[in-house]
């Protein structure tokens, strides 16, 4: 996968170059524009026939990503493709191969090459219950090639040891490197009510955990009282 992003750091937007029938993944609606592309609507998983629709039914319900994924391919050589995330921040590119896999938050995939894919991996009940990252299912890479996340806001990548662990707040966590153990916790209280937090997800091992510096649930309960109610109107 060729590409480039441009525009400024808040709201980039990627720019791919394909030669002829070259394929990639990209999220669902983020097309901004295409020359010399096919775009075609695909269910979002890599089985077939009914073991493949009822895969990508799984997918959907199980952990919030869309049933379908779309898939872009070249007419000739000079196709040409612009895609952008659906709130402003950073996009990054994560290499992935042979064992060196990540695991993704909902809603980080922004595109990836069509050897890259991501499947669902089961979660433990005490995850499924408390976690934000695909409820019963996780998402994570398999493949070689390079997969393009977006983030809210910056992106910032944190270094994980045995000696040093990391807690991050839920809603922060973009990626992390799937050799990483972790659980998923209360911060601190009664659902966090003490301290204004809510769940962390606590990272132990070797590996790198991406973060972003924004909370879009935060912000929605930010600008919730400035929007007029059914009352009201």
């Amino acid at each position: 996968m060729k590409y480039r992003i441009v525009g400024d750091n808040d709201c980039p937007l990627v720019q791919i170059e394909l030669l002829q029938d070259e394929k990639v993944r990209i999220e669902r609606g983020c097309m901004a524009y295409m020359s010399n592309v096919l775009l075609e609507g695909k269910m979002n998983t890599s089985k077939k026939g009914i073991g493949g629709m009822f895969s990508a039914i799984g997918r959907s319900l199980t952990s919030g990503e869309s049933f379908f994924i779309t898939e872009a391919t070249g007419e000739n050589d000079q196709a040409s493709l612009g895609i952008a995330p659906a709130v402003p921040g950073k996009i990054h590119c994560l290499h992935v191969h042979g064992n060196e896999q990540y695991r993704l938050n909902t809603g980080a995939f922004l595109a990836c090459d069509h050897d890259v894919q991501y499947v669902m991996k089961r979660q433990e009940i005490g995850k499924a219950l408390f976690g934000g990252t695909g409820g019963l299912f996780v998402m994570e890479t398999q493949g070689d090639g390079d997969i393009l996340i977006a983030c809210f806001g910056d992106i910032f990548e944190l270094d994980v040891t045995p000696q040093t662990p990391i807690t991050i707040d839920n809603e922060h966590v973009i990626a992390w490197d799937a050799a990483l153990d972790y659980s998923i916790r209360v911060a601190s209280g009664t659902f966090g009510f003490t301290s204004g937090e809510g769940l962390v997800n606590e990272f132990s091992g070797y590996g790198k955990v991406y973060i972003q510096t924004r909370n879009i649930h935060n912000l929605a309960d930010a600008l919730r009282p400035f929007f007029p109610s059914s009352s009201s109107s």
